[in-house]
């Protein structure tokens, strides 16, 4: 057997690692895409051109395919907001750092660091975006907090409050207190059966 047979199948090792410890999904496609194109390649210099047909054909493309679906519809974080947040909030607030839209870009910068993106989900009234957070038809919900008086100094500033479901949002999104202005709520499964 040739020198340059070995070589291929070190790849093959090398690629799969690669793939395991890769964080950006989109970058693990990619490699998964090159692992298989190099285990189609082995298995043509060894002999077996229908194994490396199939390999080419389904464990490359067709699975690459429905990854990459999968994996754009999986990091889509839905943001419930009232139909009329971005101008309620703008006409209220006299700072622009505190508008909405400035929130949402912050969310978006935020939530970019981990690969995904906001969706926002428009709701007419508050009792239906209170009652989609716990449908979990959202993940997380924005809302306008209006009367400020009584509040902490450090509460005043934040006139958004944002309430998740999900611990792991809620990390994410505590971990960017800093640059974000809003506050934040988490609603645990126990605490939406409670209320449902």
């Amino acid at each position: 057997m040739d020198s340059y047979v070995y070589v291929i199948v070190a790849l093959l090792p090398l690629a799969a690692a690669m793939v395991i410890f890769q964080t950006n999904p989109y970058h693990a496609l990619v490699i998964r895409g090159i692992l298989g194109a190099i285990a189609a390649l082995v298995y043509t210099v060894l002999g077996a051109p229908d194994v490396a047909l199939t390999e080419a054909l389904v464990g490359t493309l067709l699975a690459i395919s429905l990854y990459a679906v999968a994996v754009r519809s999986s990091l889509v974080l839905r943001l419930g907001i009232l139909k009329d947040e971005g101008v309620t909030s703008n006409s209220t607030e006299s700072s622009p750092e505190h508008s909405f839209r400035q929130l949402l870009e912050d969310l978006r910068t935020a939530f970019g660091k981990h690969y995904m993106r906001v969706e926002l989900v428009p709701y007419m009234d508050e009792e239906n975006l209170h009652q989609a957070l716990l449908d979990k038809d959202v993940h997380a919900i924005c809302t306008y907090t209006e009367s400020l008086e009584g509040k902490v100094q450090s509460e005043a500033i934040l006139p958004y409050t944002t309430t998740t479901r999900l611990p792991r949002i809620y990390e994410i999104l505590q971990a960017e207190m800093v640059s974000i202005p809003v506050r934040l709520s988490h609603n645990s499964s126990s605490q939406s059966e409670m209320k449902g």
